[in-house]
């Protein structure tokens, strides 16, 4: 149930997905692992409720949207395979100076991130989404008046052409001075 092993993966798909994200073949093999110990239906997908039954992942307050993240674009539909898995897993690996990976620079760890506030896929995060955000974040630990104050004082900050909204470009800039390639990285063992 499950529990099918790396074998199952050759190592012409290996050195594939390992040319397409940056993994290691181990880390590629312990990551297969890891995706057919969640594929309970063993059919070669996940489906959203795979993802849900990830302990760390079912506690994190942005769980929706980061489950979200793995089911979009033309491609995704209401499953993921191995290898879409491992493309938005590559958004989280560390940058290393020296190797380019298109999916891990810190371009993409910018848009990733921007489409997690972006909740309507318009391009641009509005005072309503931001607060939408912010009570995943922090649900009632903070006052709606606390988190109107914020939201408004981001959008006044990084809202450079007035529009009330914060368009990607403008996100960019209001992060220049974040380490985002550290915040948005995760060590995925070998």
């Amino acid at each position: 149930m499950g529990n099918r092993s790396s074998l199952l993966l050759r190592e012409e798909e290996i050195a594939q997905i390992q040319q397409e994200t940056g993994f290691t073949p181990s880390q590629i093999e312990r990551l297969y692992s890891r995706f057919t110990s969640l594929d309970r239906g063993d059919c070669g997908t996940l489906s959203r409720d795979d993802f849900l039954r990830i302990p760390e992942l079912a506690i994190n307050p942005l769980c929706e949207r980061i489950v979200n993240s793995f089911f979009q674009g033309d491609e995704f539909n209401d499953r993921v395979n191995f290898r879409q898995f491992m493309h938005v897993l590559a958004h989280f690996r560390p940058v290393k100076k020296n190797k380019d990976n298109k999916l891990n620079s810190r371009e993409e760890k910018l848009k990733f991130a921007f489409k997690m506030y972006d909740l309507d896929n318009d391009d641009m995060i509005s005072k309503d989404e931001l607060l939408a955000i912010l009570h995943m974040m922090v649900g009632t630990n903070i006052s709606e008046e606390q988190l109107n104050s914020i939201a408004e004082r981001t959008i006044l900050e990084a809202d450079e052409d007035g529009d009330q909204m914060i368009s990607f470009e403008e996100f960019c800039k209001a992060l220049q001075r974040t380490d985002v390639e550290q915040k948005m990285s995760i060590r995925f063992l070998n």
